[in-house]
């Protein structure tokens, strides 16, 4: 494949983009596995519908933790090193959640396993941003949300398989992650290290040698000198650099997207499938085999974006997606409200949600939070942002099954779909189309 008269290794390009986006997968199937549990946990643990929200929201103070700490251990560490390490806690809070004997033990292992997917969720998106070229990035990026929605529906195949073994079944759905874990931790000695992190660190000819192997000499000769420009008036990251006038504007609009890409029901779709389709009258295991086909349409649109998210564009997915999202939220508000659950309906338009999800916010916002940063704060305000994102997925996890016994069902996804309304402006007056642009492009394009 050519770029601008250059040749790309697109197998190498593909090959690394698909290795570091695995930690996608576990961050996928450790969110996800919960689903299969609750009918489990709940009536071991003993659980009301607040201690329900917090088993099952408590990964997501973790998360929050680790998008918090994730800026500056990537820049220490590296981006593959803090991938690796990721990959070891995956393995072990798994296993731990698994033998958890008392709600305290299992919060604390969920909170730990969290630490491990924020972290995940912020260094897998910008490695693979700082490493591809341009015309790739998009697609690239979008494979890390193809992972996330992998691990998703192996942990709704999992949870369903193990469903029948036994009293003990949730505690192997939460163990069984560590088998992907130690595969993860394996491949990422084949990748290198993110060329801008390495020019960042001084350390320009190892760069070189990455860039040489990504696009040729004369790429290479290109980037070096567009990463080195752009590093030439860096100052020591701090947090109130983030809210200097020339960042601040973009600085909301990465805040905003991730805010919205969770308080749009998402992760309480996700966390909650099996229960929602409950309520229709079907068994647990047919619930359970009904979220199967949740994560295959996951998968599905998740390659729609691939396909699409270099061609028609970020903010053309935002729009489409956020209109197809809110009008389905709103046709399972009304199945519920008319007590109308016949011909699959429901399921029907639970599906119809999650492929507008995929095919665009669900891809999109690791997109556009990856590439939107200038090189200069790009860790921090991505862990910002991503923080923020994980503290709004815990309001709206932790808050769906208060809401659902307080308001209903109906009511509740009716709050979701007048967001994803909100989202559509916003999204149509302040987003900004990146497709095709380089990184110091964008920055000097999103800066002032």
């Amino acid at each position: 494949m050519k770029q601008s008269g250059v040749n790309l290794n697109q197998t190498y390009i593909v090959l690394v983009s698909m290795i570091s986006a695995l930690g996608g997968l576990l961050f996928g199937f450790d969110t996800a596995i919960i689903s299969g549990t609750i009918s489990y946990i709940q009536p071991y643990f003993e659980l009301n519908e607040f201690s329900l929200g917090w088993a099952v929201s408590s990964i997501l103070i973790g998360c929050a933790l680790g998008a918090l700490m994730a800026g500056k251990l990537s820049d220490i560490w590296g981006r593959r090193i803090t991938l690796m390490i990721c990959a070891f806690l995956f393995a072990a809070t798994g296993i731990g959640t698994g033998l958890a004997k008392s709600l305290e033990v299992f919060v604390g292992f969920r909170i730990l396993s969290g630490l491990a997917v924020g972290t995940a969720a912020m260094v897998g998106p910008m490695y693979i941003a700082e490493t591809v070229p341009a015309s790739l990035r998009g697609r690239m990026v979008s494979l890390y949300q193809l992972a996330i929605v992998s691990g998703i529906l192996m942990a709704y195949l999992s949870n369903y398989l193990l469903s029948g073994i036994g009293e003990n079944n949730w505690r192997w759905m939460f163990a069984s992650q560590a088998f992907p874990s130690a595969l993860f931790f394996l491949l990422l000695f084949f990748v290198p290290e993110s060329p801008r992190w390495l020019v960042k660190k001084a350390r320009s000819q190892e760069a070189q040698k990455i860039l040489e192997k990504v696009g040729g000499i004369e790429y290479c000769r290109i980037e070096i000198v567009a990463i080195e420009e752009s590093f030439q008036h860096e100052t020591k990251e701090k947090l109130s650099t983030l809210w200097l006038p020339s960042y601040r504007s973009v600085l909301w609009i990465g805040i905003v997207i991730a805010v919205f890409q969770q308080i749009t029901g998402i992760n309480a779709i996700v966390y909650y499938a099996p229960e929602i389709i409950k309520y229709t009258g079907v068994s647990n295991e047919n619930a359970l085999l009904q979220t199967i086909g949740i994560g295959v349409m996951m998968f599905l649109f998740t390659l729609v974006a691939i396909w699409l998210v270099d061609k028609a564009g970020r903010r053309m997915l935002l729009l489409a997606g956020c209109a197809v999202m809110g009008l389905s939220l709103i046709g399972v508000a009304a199945c519920f409200h008319f007590s109308y659950f016949d011909h699959y309906l429901v399921l029907i338009f639970l599906m119809l949600y999650i492929a507008g999800f995929s095919a665009s916010l669900g891809a999109v916002t690791w997109v556009l939070l990856s590439e939107i940063f200038p090189n200069r704060i790009r860790a921090l305000a991505l862990s910002l942002s991503t923080l923020i994102l994980w503290v709004a997925d815990f309001a709206a996890s932790f808050s769906f099954p208060v809401l659902n016994e307080k308001l209903g069902v109906a009511a509740t996804l009716m709050i979701f779909a007048a967001l994803c309304g909100i989202y559509f402006f916003y999204i149509k007056w302040k987003v900004p189309e990146t497709k095709g642009q380089t990184l110091e492009a964008l920055e000097k394009l999103l800066t002032k």
